[in-house]
């Protein structure tokens, strides 16, 4: 049996190269073996610090007699979700079809030609309280297989036909009003628990995308604030190294999965840093987030500059598997240990996230050295996970490249990051780059999507006609289209173009009531979309060259949509590339002034 893993980019994929299943990675040709061999496929998919992934692995994986059935069978695909998650989406969308119980490893049954007949997530190697072995699921999707074919491949096409309408209906809604986000708002906090903080029981998750839209609202900024603070007394926080692990499994967050995700810890401390900057009191909110930029700085990015995704939940203590038992130790006791493994896979969208909040923090903290972290590892993006052709790169891991697609959330959430840096630098590449991201999406839109993928989607699922087309779901982070539309926004901020916040508009307005309806599910969307039912703010201030003194916290702690500190001729070259915003912004008699504008219409400047 050829080891087809055994060079995978993916840490996942590598971590699976010793099982005896003949695993293929996600491609055309295994589609095309299965053809060729008239049998189904079985796409399993996963990511490498998923605590069930690797308890399926040792239990089913790793068994001689599963692994014999696969591949006399079947033929397998093992997918990193986090390199392909469009694959995971669509598939995700499927699998709602046959089970509401969604999660991962999530396990897929399909035709030769991409679809799903059967789902589930992990299935254990003996019958459990009702649940079916994982070698029951295999005996019955091929009896299936074999003796109802033509119900199979019928129901397979009727769900990958209604997924991809589903995806592309596209909706005469508008976007909310003001009125309708304070709906959205109350409906948020109707979820609250009052007892233990959060949203809804067990298992519950910190939802950073809700927190962030809370903040930016009237009436929702004390849910989240009241949140964040709650959060940071839980046990999710790991009091050694600071971060967050990824959700609680009991109502009160204690039983913790220990997985420290980069995105988490990215959108919450850019949460912290927003609670703080509304109020200066608030301890708890400097400490947590001094303690989040330590995890990110000190554990997760990389001699290279980039992050990784990730810090698995299990570590090996006293020569056994152990979840969370490194973490359960205090700093004494973790001496000697050897740390959970990092997912050294580096993911241009979710870097986008680090490097827009290690930005945003570093002008609420005043700290230096976040900043250069931020801007270390937007360089090291730039300079490694562009082609040739301008196009993005997905994923990499070390020197090697992943060879899937980038989605529009590398697009989306880089470009928003890149700008964050330029106003916070100064340095106009930065933004330039940002605008010449948001305009491939815009140059590769078509009449259902306003925002495409520039080289196209991922071709297998294309092919296959099972691709969702400007998918809006929202999980624990901003969708592709959400980020995107972001930064389009606030590029008309900068450059006062208006074709940028008319395409934000038209992006998620077919979505606009769909998410004040179910709020829980579009935090990032409604997050812009409470920014857009206002005018937008922006405060310019430029010092003349040469001079460096403090920033005020005033400026700092600033509530405007947009908020940057040049000096003269900084401001003189954002308003030769097009950036408007800078346009006669100067200063003084020889003072740093302040421009307080909204919506370009600005006040007369004031010495800082």
């Amino acid at each position: 049996m050829v080891n087809r893993l055994a060079s995978a980019m993916s840490p996942y994929l590598r971590a699976h190269r010793d099982n005896p299943v003949d695993w293929r990675e996600w491609g055309q040709d295994a589609f095309d073996e299965a053809k060729a061999r008239d049998v189904p496929v079985f796409i399993s998919i996963g990511y490498a610090t998923c605590h069930w992934c690797h308890v399926m692995a040792r239990e089913s994986f790793s068994d001689p007699a599963i692994a014999e059935f696969l591949n006399t069978n079947m033929v397998s695909i093992k997918v990193d979700r986090e390199e392909h998650p469009a694959v995971d989406a669509s598939y995700l969308a499927q699998a709602s079809a046959f089970t509401q119980q969604l999660g991962w490893p999530l396990s897929i049954f399909a035709t030769p030609g991409g679809a799903a007949f059967f789902a589930g997530t992990y299935f254990p190697p003996a019958p459990v309280s009702g649940h079916p072995s994982f070698h029951q699921v295999l005996d019955a999707v091929m009896d299936a297989w074999t003796n109802r074919r033509d119900a199979a491949n019928a129901n397979a096409a009727a769900i990958g036909a209604a997924v991809t309408a589903v995806a592309e209906q596209v909706s005469n809604s508008d976007l909310p009003s003001a009125e309708q986000i304070a709906t959205a708002v109350a409906t948020l906090a109707s979820f609250e628990d009052r007892e233990f903080g959060g949203f809804g029981g067990a298992p519950k998750f910190p939802v950073a995308p809700i927190l962030s839209f809370l903040l930016t609202t009237p009436t929702g900024a004390p849910l989240g604030a009241r949140t964040l603070e709650t959060l940071s007394r839980s046990p999710l926080v790991d009091p050694v190294d600071g971060g967050f692990f990824r959700y609680g499994t009991q109502r009160d967050w204690s039983e913790p999965h220990y997985e420290r995700m980069l995105y988490d810890n990215a959108l919450l401390l850019e949460g912290y840093s927003e609670a703080y900057r509304q109020d200066p009191t608030r301890e708890w909110a400097a400490m947590t987030a001094d303690g989040i930029a330590r995890f990110l700085t000190g554990t997760l990015q990389l001699p290279t500059g980039g992050f990784a995704s990730a810090q698995d939940s299990e570590s090996t203590i006293d020569g056994v598997r152990s979840e969370g038992g490194y973490y359960a130790r205090d700093a004494e006791g973790r001496a000697g240990l050897t740390p959970p493994a990092l997912d050294e896979k580096v993911l241009t969208g979710w870097n986008g996230l680090a490097i827009r909040a290690l930005t945003r923090a570093s002008v609420i903290f005043d700290r230096a050295d976040y900043l250069e972290s931020a801007r270390w590892a937007a360089d090291y993006l730039l300079e490694n996970h562009r082609n040739a052709d301008d196009t993005l790169v997905r994923a990499s891991v070390a020197e090697r490249k992943s060879t899937a697609r980038a989605t529009l959330e590398d697009y989306g959430m880089l470009a928003d990051a890149l700008l964050e840096l330029s106003l916070a630098t100064g340095e106009l590449a930065y933004a330039q780059t940002a605008r010449l991201l948001v305009d491939a999406t815009l140059d590769a839109g078509t009449p259902l999507a306003v925002f495409g993928e520039p080289g196209g989607g991922d071709p297998v699922l294309t092919g296959q006609g099972i691709a969702l087309s400007g998918d809006p779901s929202e999980g624990a982070y901003p969708s592709g289209l959400s980020a995107t539309a972001t930064a389009a926004w606030r590029l008309y901020l900068v450059t006062g173009a208006r074709r940028y916040a008319e395409a934000a508009e038209a992006a998620l307005a077919p979505i606009g009531q769909l998410a004040v309806a179910n709020p829980m599910s579009f935090g990032a969307s409604l997050q812009l979309m409470a920014s857009m039912a206002r005018a937008g703010k922006q405060l310019v201030v430029v010092a003349p060259d040469g001079i460096d003194t403090p920033v005020p916290d005033s400026v700092r702690h600033s509530a405007a949509d947009v908020v940057t500190v040049v000096s003269e001729r900084q401001a003189r070259e954002f308003t030769a590339a097009g950036f408007e915003l800078f346009e006669a912004r100067l200063p003084v008699n020889g003072k740093r002034m302040a421009y307080a504008c909204e919506a370009f219409t600005c006040q007369l400047p004031t010495p800082v």
